[in-house]
């Protein structure tokens, strides 16, 4: 398991350079996010977690990139060079406003369980980001009930949970949602490296 950990342990660990692992991610390792933005920190106390983001590395041999592939807010489900986010978030010529983390599960996963995992999110590209399910969240959370509705648009957990899950994978939810930190805190994830 990822050890659970506070923003400032966090801002605290040690930054390994990208150019230095790049070589070693691989697809089905886990991107975080602890973002410093407005939303971000919606996500962070709603859900009591340093992580407001959590995304899958996919990476492409024959084309040499290490993509992300995301349910991003506004945007929807998408696959973006992982390089964005170091160098030119969102367009601005800067790097994300907060930490980065990358973690991997601590067992192998067959090659072709990994490969349904990621076809599945491909297979989902331009599917509309769930832009009422934090509302939902906040709501289920007040009033304990659970999620009642399966729809097709996603937040970030739960495109990693199902993408997951066709590989075999089963990642559990907190009582009527899952959030990044319930991916975080399962016993096969493991932290690797701090990359911003």
């Amino acid at each position: 398991m990822a050890e659970l950990i506070t923003k400032k342990e966090l801002e605290k660990l040690h930054i390994t350079k990208y150019d230095f692992i790049r070589d070693e991610l691989a697809t089905g390792y886990i991107f975080f996010a602890s973002g410093s933005y407005r939303f971000s920190r919606i996500i962070q106390r709603l859900t009591k977690s340093v992580w407001s983001h959590v995304a899958i590395i996919y990476r492409d041999v024959e084309l040499k990139r290490i993509m992300v592939l995301e349910a991003e807010p506004k945007i929807g489900i998408r696959l973006i060079p992982l390089s964005k986010y170091l160098k030119d978030y969102k367009g601005t010529r800067k790097p994300y406003k907060g930490q980065i983390a990358i973690a991997k599960l601590n067992f192998d996963l067959p090659h072709e369980n990994m490969n349904k995992a990621i076809s599945f999110g491909l297979d989902e590209l331009s599917r509309p980001y769930d832009n009422w399910e934090i509302i939902r969240i906040f709501l289920r959370i007040i009033f304990r009930i659970g999620k009642r509705e399966k729809n097709r648009d996603y937040i970030c957990s739960e495109l990693v949970r199902d993408a997951f899950s066709k590989a075999g994978v089963i990642f559990r939810r907190f009582d009527t949602y899952i959030s990044p930190q319930e991916i975080w805190k399962d016993k096969r994830v493991e932290f690797k490296y701090r990359i911003l």
